[in-house]
């Protein structure tokens, strides 16, 4: 059944050409012990308008220019396990204006466990350590998230 399922797709990937990838296989590097994540946000990149107005222009519309580059804080949400308590310890690196920065990579496979993009976070370090929300009535997973405040982001498909 996996030849037949794995035939097809390769048979569908040649006549339509590339085919999307899933977003829920990825791993994350940070410096830390476990790569495994549940969720990672913030991979966005904005430019800022510059509007300018010529003296000498007949048109009435301004001019717009791209200024400068603007990167979200990019949020890392993994679930909790005995013994590890990386995210703490990075966090306590900070010491009046001095901290622990790392470059992050996070790279996401494909199904054969292959990289295919890769996001490189530049000088990142933790500015917000959420732990999780503890309910006595429900059966949820207990999650911790991480947001880091970074100098850019760079992305290479691989």
């Amino acid at each position: 059944m996996r030849q037949i399922f794995y035939f097809i797709k390769q048979l569908i990937t040649k006549i339509m050409g590339q085919y999307p990838l899933p977003a829920y296989h990825f791993i994350v590097d940070w410096g830390g012990t476990r790569t495994g994540f549940i969720e990672v946000s913030g991979l966005n990149i904005t430019v800022d308008v510059t509007e300018f107005k010529e003296g000498s222009d007949l048109n009435k519309a301004a001019r717009k220019m791209p200024g400068h580059f603007h990167f979200s804080n990019i949020v890392l949400k993994r679930d909790i396990v005995k013994g590890d308590n990386d995210f703490f310890k990075w966090m306590s690196t900070i010491n009046l204006n001095t901290v622990e920065r790392r470059n992050v990579v996070i790279t996401l496979l494909d199904e054969s466990h292959q990289p295919v993009v890769r996001w490189k976070v530049n000088n990142s370090f933790p500015v917000k350590l959420t732990g999780p929300v503890l309910v006595a009535n429900a059966s949820n997973v207990a999650i911790e998230e991480l947001e880091l405040a970074h100098e850019g982001i760079s992305v290479e498909m691989v």
